[in-house]
């Protein structure tokens, strides 16, 4: 009968067969394919920087102006929530035959689901200013606008860019599921690879949207950084703050 040392050692020297096989997979794929991965974030980032270039100030706007009206609030927070519910493939679905196969009905749909963290943030943050400053800059004889542009915004702005930041990470993620109805982007892998039983590519192309989606959330947390400084306020920066604010100033 196999000693208990022989026996881990034989465990441990197939562990260690089956890991090396197993990145030897990976490194395959990623030689393989590095080009077509290349193109799929290319179109992936496409598809994220037309749904954000339409979806923030959509989001931003309205949630301005229902600050205004508490009753124009209510509706649009209900109807951004409902919009958020419906499933991302039903959606397509219900799309498609306005827009057509591919990437409107995309769009379209990521626009929406982006709404409701960009109302709620930006209506959420300019209503919890604290009125003794609003009121303090009514005394100043600034007009509404001037009090919300000069005071309410920049006050608001962490909570704001907070619903931001959620957006773009759920932009990203639906996005991969767009590639269902012919949209492209890193999603087509993601569903090949399943079609296929292709682990590599399916976890490969899964690191690389999650690098993808760290890489936009970082880079809207040092704008936010960025856009707090210009404010004249004082906060904890990252070296890339720091370091694009010595250029700007």
């Amino acid at each position: 009968m196999p000693s208990t040392t022989s026996l881990e050692a034989a465990l441990t020297a197939l562990a260690s067969v089956t890991l090396n096989s197993t990145l030897g997979e990976y490194q395959s794929f990623v030689s393989r394919y590095a080009g077509d991965l290349l193109v799929l974030t290319l179109e992936h980032i496409d598809i994220i920087a037309i749904s954000m270039l339409l979806a923030i100030p959509i989001g931003i706007s309205l949630g301005v102006l229902i600050t205004f009206n508490d009753t124009a609030a209510t509706v649009v927070l209900w109807l951004a929530g409902v919009a958020m519910t419906v499933p991302s493939i039903a959606l397509f679905g219900l799309l498609i035959p306005v827009f057509g196969i591919g990437e409107p009905p995309v769009i379209v749909s990521l626009v929406l689901y982006s709404q409701l963290p960009l109302v709620r943030n930006t209506y959420v943050g300019l209503n919890g200013v604290d009125d003794a400053v609003i009121q303090s800059g009514r005394g100043l004889g600034m007009t509404r606008i001037e009090r919300l542009r000069q005071i309410q915004v920049p006050m608001a702005l962490p909570v704001i860019m907070t619903g931001l930041r959620n957006a773009v990470v759920i932009i990203i993620g639906v996005a991969a599921i767009g590639a269902f109805v012919g949209a492209g982007g890193l999603g087509d892998f993601i569903f090949q690879g399943i079609r296929e039983r292709n682990i590599p590519m399916i976890v490969v192309t899964t690191v690389v949207l999650v690098v993808l989606t760290l890489a936009f959330d970082y880079c809207f947390a040092v704008s936010e950084q960025l856009f707090r400084l210009r404010n004249g306020e004082q906060i904890d920066q990252a070296r890339p703050t720091r370091a694009i604010w010595r250029i700007l100033s």
